[in-house]
């Protein structure tokens, strides 16, 4: 057992925890938020996104302990005031979506591709979103809300 404090979505948490716990779950079923979602247990569909210290990662790769000290973003800490972030609001309008399994992880790396590559092309964006996985659209319109949030035309 260790003892991990991580600050989630601006908030502190300390808790006790198992050295095998992978950070996904003690997202999930340690400090309820669900909207960072297991998808494949084998880090290929990219539904796990979050944000570690700013930067995209898978959490179903990572264990809690090492995110020990760091800063984690999630779905849930993205939007500001009652109000979605430019992203979030982005895959609303332009329907980025079908049935939302796929999506906050979409949300999450879509947030860090723009963060690295402030206005990308559409071929950019498909390839920088090949680690996450849409079983239900054809990316089109997952391609325009990015690119409508990028300020380029969608």
């Amino acid at each position: 057992m260790s003892t991990v404090a991580i600050t989630v979505n601006g908030t502190l948490r300390s808790e006790e925890i198992e050295d095998r716990l992978l950070l996904v779950t003690f997202l999930r079923e340690r400090l309820g938020l669900t909207g960072t979602h297991v998808g494949c247990d084998t880090s290929q569909c990219g539904a796990c996104v979050i944000h570690l210290d700013g930067r995209a990662v898978k959490s179903c790769t990572l264990l809690a302990a090492q995110a020990d000290g760091c800063e984690v973003t999630t779905i849930e800490g993205l939007s500001r005031d009652g109000l979605l972030h430019p992203m979030q609001e982005a895959f609303r309008e332009h329907h980025g979506l079908q049935c939302g399994f796929c999506t906050p992880g979409m949300i999450m790396s879509a947030v860090d591709v723009l963060r690295r590559i402030p206005h990308p092309d559409e071929e950019t964006v498909r390839h920088e979103l090949e680690g996450n996985i849409c079983r239900c659209t054809g990316y089109q319109n997952i391609v325009k809300a990015v690119l409508a949030a990028s300020g380029a035309a969608a």
